[in-house]
């Protein structure tokens, strides 16, 4: 099994860790990128290699963690393969999975408690994609990001 790629900037940082307490209880493997203390720091400087390594298949997922969920969300669309969903409960963070086979989740460290950051993580980990008619919306998805990759 593939480690899941964590990363979170200071406002993220103690999310990150309830994070790998859900992951450490279900024995499931993750890197962290860092950053490691709630000193002020820039989240693409973490969220970019966690969401390289998804988009080179290093982690089939990872989990962000910044203030709103925002930032970490918007630098990780920016990587070929990533689907990731800013979730704050967890019917989004399951429907992130079921229909949009999102593959980051981003949660928001001043948005969540400790206690919901573990609820939605489980749901988003216990969720599956549910191909169907979302696989061609997905498919879609993926198409857009090639027709960026030859623009001249």
């Amino acid at each position: 099994m593939k480690p899941i790629a964590l990363a979170a900037d200071h406002a993220g940082f103690r999310a990150k860790e309830a994070v790998k307490e859900v992951l450490r209880e279900r024995g499931l493997p993750f890197r962290d990128y860092g950053t490691h203390s709630e000193e002020s720091c820039d989240y693409p400087d973490f969220a970019g290699p966690a969401a390289r390594a998804v988009s080179e298949g290093e982690s089939e997922r990872g989990i962000l963690c910044c203030g709103s969920a925002a930032g970490m969300a918007i630098v990780a669309n920016k990587f070929a393969g990533v689907r990731a969903a800013a979730c704050h409960d967890e019917w989004s963070a399951r429907m992130s999975r079921m229909h949009n086979d999102a593959n980051v989740l981003a949660l928001g460290g001043r948005v969540l408690d400790a206690e919901a950051v573990k609820r939605v993580v489980r749901a988003w980990l216990d969720a599956a994609f549910e191909g169907g008619r979302h696989s061609r919306r997905v498919a879609k998805i993926a198409e857009l990001e090639r027709c960026q990759e030859v623009k001249p």
